[in-house]
């Protein structure tokens, strides 16, 4: 009689364990509502990711844009006919502003300076005389260290030599600028501009972009 109650009282302990393991190894489901709040609060980190992603690209754009503007090109509208036939007024053109800081300007570029009389205003011109060179205009020729430059970019003959009426010699960094409509050009030969120092040279025209029918390389030479 008192081995039966044993084991019975055994059976019974070891059913009663057998339930407790059971219950410790289930799990509790998660709430409906904290999985959705959870789901929205990644939704937001997800936005502000992708939001903070744009504003890094953007920011990358504006400095692009702001390193090409002020070191490598830029671009710039003819106002005038200073320089027909190469150039019209309206002309759309890309200046190069990198080439100078690797090499010297060349006889015959064109370039863009600024007009030092007037804030924001720039002007597009020839180079004609180098450093060190003497350059006077005598019955409407060019002539550099007395002798006629064989060029033919002049619309026609100057017949105003202004300052260049008398030899002018330049500095070691200094250069001497025409307009190719001589006769329709405010340049060096005129004592509001006079010869330019190298550090005022923004950079040489580079490419027409406008008017559509005359994209190309600006000529130089």
């Amino acid at each position: 009689m008192i081995d039966k109650t044993m084991q019975s009282t055994k059976a019974t302990q070891g059913s009663t364990a057998a339930v407790t393991k059971t219950t410790v190894k289930k799990k509790v489901a998660p709430k409906k509502g904290s999985r959705k709040e959870e789901q929205k609060e990644e939704k937001k980190k997800s936005l502000g990711r992708e939001i903070l992603g744009w504003i890094v690209y953007f920011l990358c754009i504006a400095a692009f844009v702001y390193c090409v503007i002020t070191f490598v090109g830029q671009r710039t509208k003819v106002d005038g006919n200073s320089m027909n036939p190469t150039l019209s007024d309206g002309d759309n053109l890309i200046i190069d502003k990198i080439s100078y800081r690797f090499r010297d300007p060349s006889r015959y570029d064109v370039i863009v300076f600024p007009y030092q009389h007037e804030e924001n205003v720039y002007y597009i011109k020839r180079i004609i005389g180098l450093p060190g060179e003497t350059v006077q205009i005598i019955e409407g020729y060019v002539y550099i260290n007395g002798e006629q430059l064989d060029e033919n970019f002049g619309k026609e003959l100057i017949e105003d030599p202004q300052l260049a009426a008398e030899p002018i010699t330049l500095g070691d960094d200094e250069y001497f600028v025409l307009g190719d409509n001589r006769n329709h050009s405010q340049d060096s030969r005129d004592p509001s501009v006079g010869v330019l120092s190298r550090d005022l040279l923004v950079g040489r025209a580079w490419v027409r972009i406008f008017p559509f029918n005359k994209i190309g390389i600006v000529r130089h030479e």
